[in-house]
């Protein structure tokens, strides 16, 4: 079971670049991990294990930057529970 809850909004600094296409592959990189996700309008929430979480956004800074980010902002937004956490059990009520 997954332990921790991600959140992160990504924003790569690009001058005359469309800034979507950067955050689409964004995206494609938590979509090679294959963990639990939900893309929203401000922010992409993910599901897992922390250590595996923490490695996704590394991937994804390292992945804008090779795409020609000279640099990237991650805010960045964590729900952590040992015993085990989902995003289902904190949305159901409004579902």
């Amino acid at each position: 079971m997954a332990n921790a809850l991600l959140s992160i909004q990504i924003i790569p600094k690009v001058d005359d670049q469309d800034v979507y296409s950067f955050v689409d592959e964004a995206i494609a990189v938590i979509e090679a991990n294959d963990v639990k996700y939900s893309v929203h309008p401000l922010e992409t929430t993910m599901e897992g294990e922390l250590s595996e979480l923490l490695q996704i956004v590394q991937k994804m800074n390292e992945k804008m930057s090779a795409l020609g980010a000279p640099s990237v902002i991650s805010q960045v937004k964590i729900a952590y529970r040992p015993e085990g956490i989902t995003m289902d059990e904190l949305v159901e009520k409004y579902e």
